[in-house]
Formats: structure tokens, sequence, C-alpha cells
């Protein structure tokens, strides 16, 4: 269990055995991100990729016992900086348990954990429409970063490169 200073509020790492809440928080982030329909996650994947592989980490945040959100993370590197960074994919705390500091305990965690590991910065993409998180972020001193445009390959795009 980590330190969280909220009474009742606790942090931990995932295990195997939470594979399924996992995917449960991931379908939960999806819906509230109008994205349901683009999840393929299995719980087959998340343990291989998360548990086996160690591809990402996962912290499980529970309030007296029952569990309230999550986070996902993995590390990415900078070569500006000549230091590795930590990449937040997924931090969601379930709406009827927001406006309580659970999301900001789990950012100092995540903070914490960074600075251990030496990390030159922590980063993580925000939906433009999603005004009530930007404000969060903005609240805990991030910077949105202009002049940059998230590109991406999916699946078939790698795979046709891949070919190419």
């Amino acid at each position: 269990m980590l330190q969280t200073g909220i009474e009742g509020f606790t942090v931990r790492a995932a295990t195997l055995e939470d594979t399924a809440l996992i995917i449960q928080y991931i379908k939960e982030l999806a819906e509230y991100e109008k994205m349901a329909e683009q999840v393929t996650a299995t719980a087959e994947l998340i343990e291989r990729t998360i548990f086996i592989e160690q591809h990402a980490f996962v912290l499980l945040a529970e309030f007296n016992g029952a569990p309230v959100g999550y986070a996902l993370w993995f590390y990415n590197f900078s070569t500006f900086k000549g230091r590795p960074g930590l990449y937040i994919e997924d931090i969601y705390i379930r709406s009827k348990m927001r406006g309580r500091g659970f999301g900001n305990a789990l950012f100092k965690i995540l903070a914490r954990i960074a600075m251990s590991k030496d990390c030159a910065r922590m980063e993580w993409i925000c939906l433009d429409w999603n005004e009530p998180s930007r404000q969060f972020y903005q609240a805990l001193g991030a910077e949105t970063v202009d002049g940059w445009t998230v590109h991406r390959l999916g699946e078939d795009g790698i795979s046709k490169l891949a070919k190419d």
C-alpha cells in the first residue's frame, strides 16, 4: 500500500488477479471518452503485456476497500534530456468518486515514482473537449504543450509499413 494522506483512500500495485478490474476500468474510461467501440483489450492481452512482459504498470485506487480508480503508465525516453520519462496512458477515477482528492493523490504517487526513477518529466494526453480534466491538470501545474501534434500508426498502418 502506498501512502495517500487521505483517510480510507489507499493505492496499491495491481496484480495478475486484478486483470478483470483493469479491463473494467479501461472500458469505463473509454465510455467516458466516447470511444467504447475502440476497446479491443482482453484479459489475456493485459495479463501478457502488463504482468508477464511488463510493458506497463498499474496502480489501483480504493476507498474504504472498494475500487474507485486506476493509473496505467510506462516509461519512455527523452533524447534531449538523456533521461527517462513517465508516460501516463490512463488515469481514471470513477465519476461518483471525483472531487475528493483521489486523482491528485494518484498523481502525487506517480510523481514520486518518476522521481525515484530519475525521470525528466511526466506526460499524458487529454482530449480537447475534456475541460474538467484540463482544468484539473492545470491546477496540478501541468502545462499544455503547444506546437506538437500526435501522430499514430494503428495496427493496419504498422503492418503495411513493415511489409513495404
